[in-house]
């Protein structure tokens, strides 16, 4: 499926989904995005470490590019690694897909719940059973992308939470049931 194809049939189900309950796997699936390769290009902020791997191929995630991305995506405070939710890649490579952009910014992956609470007792706005704990969010910026574009084409997928911090320069994508802030 080209790009083109991609962006009108998302088109179609980002209409449709209003006021449906359709899940994320259900909307890759919907947009016939069983076959080819998936990649991201992700860029760890806080440690200078980057990636660019294909992870998923005609169906099949690829378990050593997994352990890669986890591992990048670690809490870089306690340096725990866990495994990070697969329908979050499949949400951060149809973010870079629709938008044409290629490398991500992560500012924040997992956070082990010692971290967490660390974080929450110093600064506001944390959550105490966070979504990072759980390999199921990130804080991210796309390099050449308004933070308003990408915080307006997450919320039009309506695949899970979405967070927008413009003082802070990131938005929040986590896993869980549609909502935004």
């Amino acid at each position: 499926m080209t790009r083109r194809e991609l962006i009108k049939s998302l088109g179609f189900i980002g209409f449709t989904l209003m006021g449906s309950s359709l899940s994320f796997g259900s909307l890759l699936n919907s947009i016939s995005f069983r076959e080819g390769a998936r990649s991201l290009n992700l860029y760890a902020l806080n440690t200078g470490e980057s990636i660019k791997t294909v992870y998923w191929i005609d169906g099949v995630y690829i378990q050593g590019a997994l352990k890669e991305i986890d591992y990048l995506l670690r809490d870089h405070r306690s340096g725990q690694v866990t495994k990070i939710d697969t329908n979050l890649l499949d949400l951060l490579y149809l973010i870079t897909s629709l938008s044409e952009k290629e490398r991500i910014v992560v500012i924040s992956g997992y956070r082990a719940p010692s971290t967490n609470e660390y974080l929450r007792k110093r600064k506001r706005g944390i959550a105490r059973e966070s979504y990072h704990t759980l390999g199921k969010a990130v804080d991210i910026r796309i390099e050449g992308m308004p933070l308003t574009a990408l915080r307006d084409l997450a919320i039009g997928l309506r695949a899970g939470g979405v967070g927008y911090y413009p003082k802070s320069g990131f938005v929040h994508l986590d896993t869980g049931t549609f909502r935004y802030w």
